[in-house]
């Protein structure tokens, strides 16, 4: 049974950003300081007032907390409502908005996610087809840089487009690091997978290249909260506030 929502339990700060439905609101706050329960009890109000537990959409950073998190608002709401709440990490909400629209960006629905283990393989063996050095192109360096790249929406085409990238590369003694991100990132497409990464990067693509399904989705979601938003990387942060929009 679910506990009454009651706005007189919070303070008054707290009481201004749940009672707040409309706009931005940024809860500034301390560890301990009852941050997750804010946003919690914010959407709770949202539903109170009315408002699409399908057109909330809940982020947070990891699994723990997200869990955490759906089982809070399900005390205030009940499950009925709180099952429709798109809730979850960013990688999760992100893969379910690909798995429904992978067509889009060339993949087929299918598609799988490689671990950090497939990837690292896939990686040394493109380094064996390429006749590189496996001791300057360490497969796990590789990745990691790889990985910094895509969380910094650096695909391939920009990455060789930019010459200070490549500077770097030959002082690293790597200057075919870029032809060895693009036919990592080629054969990935081929086998019709996706990297742990690719759920930000393709989902930052999938938004850029088709306004359609960005504008959908902005439609779906008026209400978006993110928990520990400071914790938000360039990816993450460009994936919301394009879903924001006007809004933001």
């Amino acid at each position: 049974m679910a506990e009454k929502f009651d706005i007189n339990s919070l303070n008054p700060a707290q009481r201004q950003a749940v009672q707040t439905l409309n706009g931005p609101v940024l809860i500034l706050a301390g560890a301990g300081t009852g941050k997750t329960r804010t946003v919690t009890c914010r959407i709770a109000n949202m539903i109170a007032q009315g408002a699409n537990p399908s057109g909330i959409l809940a982020l947070t950073f990891t699994n723990k907390a997200a869990r955490e998190m759906r089982e809070r608002i399900t005390a205030l709401v009940g499950e009925q409502k709180s099952r429709y709440i798109w809730m979850g990490t960013f990688h999760s909400v992100f893969l379910k908005i690909l798995a429904q629209e992978v067509a889009h960006i060339g993949y087929q629905p299918n598609f799988t996610i490689y671990d950090t283990g497939q990837s690292e393989s896939l990686i040394k063996a493109i380094i064996k087809e390429m006749q590189l050095s496996d001791e300057v192109y360490k497969p796990r360096d590789v990745h990691s840089r790889i990985s910094l790249a895509k969380n910094n929406l650096v695909t391939p085409a920009a990455y060789e487009a930019s010459a200070p990238l490549m500077e770097e590369d030959k002082k690293r003694r790597q200057p075919q690091f870029w032809q060895l991100y693009k036919n990592y990132c080629a054969r990935c497409k081929q086998n019709n997978a996706m990297d742990f990464d690719d759920l930000l990067l393709q989902t930052n693509i999938l938004f850029r290249d088709h306004p359609e399904v960005l504008e959908k989705y902005q439609k779906r979601f008026p209400y978006i909260l993110v928990d520990e938003y400071q914790d938000t990387n360039s990816a993450q942060y460009l994936i919301v506030k394009k879903l924001a929009g006007d809004t933001e």
